[in-house]
């Protein structure tokens, strides 16, 4: 396969990615899919992702192929002094160096964070880590659905009065990798002025907590707890999914003239009107009454049907899809969502850029595939190192 042609915004920036699992790979593949050269480098027995399935492609399974396209791979052992020469080889022209190490294991093997910044001042260290490297949590592991727990999102996930639920995607790993992202390109931005690295820090914990919005804001204001409250919004009515003849409708009516909009369009003009709904404070606070009154109107009407009259004529809303249907709509693959490179199908850069769009290269990268080709590069024999150097599986 002729590789595609690189244009895009961080060509000829060099990313030594030694991070597992999400957090830090997504980073990374958010990196290389806009230019960046991102070596994925992996402990002897592989980022344990590869095993995380089924289902399963070439023995890798599909939750690693997702976090890790556009990257080369090559494996080392760390723990040998050997390893960690050539780790320092390969920083010696990097841009930038994502890991999630456990916090004390780079200085354990001499090469901690300080140590790093005297070694090579220009470059960017980022840290994807659980907790950070201090305080009361310092230092201790993170996974996302115990973060969701520890920083209340699973308090305001679920139904009302119901058990607290993991939303059910990993949110904070996710939320970190972009805001590891944004950091790093925040540092490239800075050591274009200074000509100097530093360090970049993105925790799963200050990450789920950040996410709580507008809850934390209402709790400064209030005082109050906040629960859980379904599909609905703590600040805004109607916001909720709603049934209609067929099958639910999310409705996302922020303002008096979308909900005047909608209540004409569903053949109930006085609602508007009432004093009870007459705002949105009033719509809040008689928020059951209202959607008694909005699902009676919707059951005259499909739910495919109504979506995109409402849509089409400024009311916000949405029929509740399965993943199917997601990645079929027309939209989807207009919008360049589900991409396919070398026989890998994966999910495509939300991020557009005019000028210097997306590349999509390389397919993920089979364990240790470019090892050769990249001891080439640094000018070193794989022979000379194979007992740090696992072999493709």
């Amino acid at each position: 396969m002729t590789q595609p042609e690189n244009t895009s915004a961080l060509k000829g920036i060099k990313v030594i990615d030694a991070s597992r699992v999400l957090g830090g790979p997504y980073a990374g593949q958010i990196l290389a899919d806009h230019g960046a050269d991102v070596i994925k480098v992996e402990p002897p027995a592989g980022d344990e992702t590869r095993l995380w399935g089924p289902p399963f492609q070439d023995d890798a399974a599909s939750y690693f192929l997702g976090l890790n396209r556009n990257k080369r791979g090559i494996a080392i052992d760390f723990s040998k002094t050997a390893g960690r020469e050539l780790l320092l080889s390969l920083l010696e022209d990097a841009d930038i160096f994502l890991e999630n190490f456990k916090i004390g294991t780079l200085e354990k093997w001499g090469i901690g964070q300080d140590e790093i910044a005297e070694r090579f001042p220009k470059l960017i260290h980022c840290r994807v880590s659980g907790f950070g490297a201090d305080g009361p949590y310092g230092k201790l592991p993170g996974y996302d659905a115990a973060l969701q727990a520890t920083t209340g999102i699973m308090s305001v996930n679920g139904d009302v009065g119901g058990r607290e639920l993991r939303v059910g995607l990993p949110v904070v790993d996710m939320v970190t990798g972009l805001n590891a992202t944004i950091g790093v390109l925040l540092a490239l931005n800075e050591r274009a002025r200074s000509g100097k690295g530093q360090f970049v820090e993105a925790t799963l914990y200050d990450c789920g907590f950040s996410l709580l919005h507008p809850h934390l804001p209402n709790f400064y204001l209030n005082g109050k707890v906040p629960g859980r409250s379904g599909n609905a919004h703590p600040n805004i009515s109607p916001y909720d999914t709603y049934q209609t003849a067929t099958r639910p409708l999310f409705l996302a009516v922020g303002n008096n003239r979308q909900f005047t909009k909608l209540c004409d369009m569903l053949d109930c003009p006085d609602l508007p009107k009432d004093p009870l709904f007459e705002s949105n404070a009033q719509r809040v606070i008689n928020r059951d009454a209202l959607k008694e009154l909005l699902e009676q109107a919707l059951s005259n009407f499909e739910c495919a049907g109504i979506a995109d009259k409402l849509i089409n004529n400024g009311v916000p809303c949405g029929a509740v899809r399965n993943v199917q249907e997601v990645v079929e709509d027309p939209h989807t693959i207009h919008r360049e969502m589900v991409v396919d490179v070398d026989g890998h199908r994966g999910t495509g850069s939300p991020i557009k850029l005019s000028r210097t769009p997306v590349s999509y290269r390389r397919r993920p990268p089979q364990f240790a595939e470019h090892t050769d080709e990249i001891m080439q590069e640094l000018g070193k024999d794989a022979e000379d190192f194979s007992e740090v150097l696992p072999q493709k599986k």
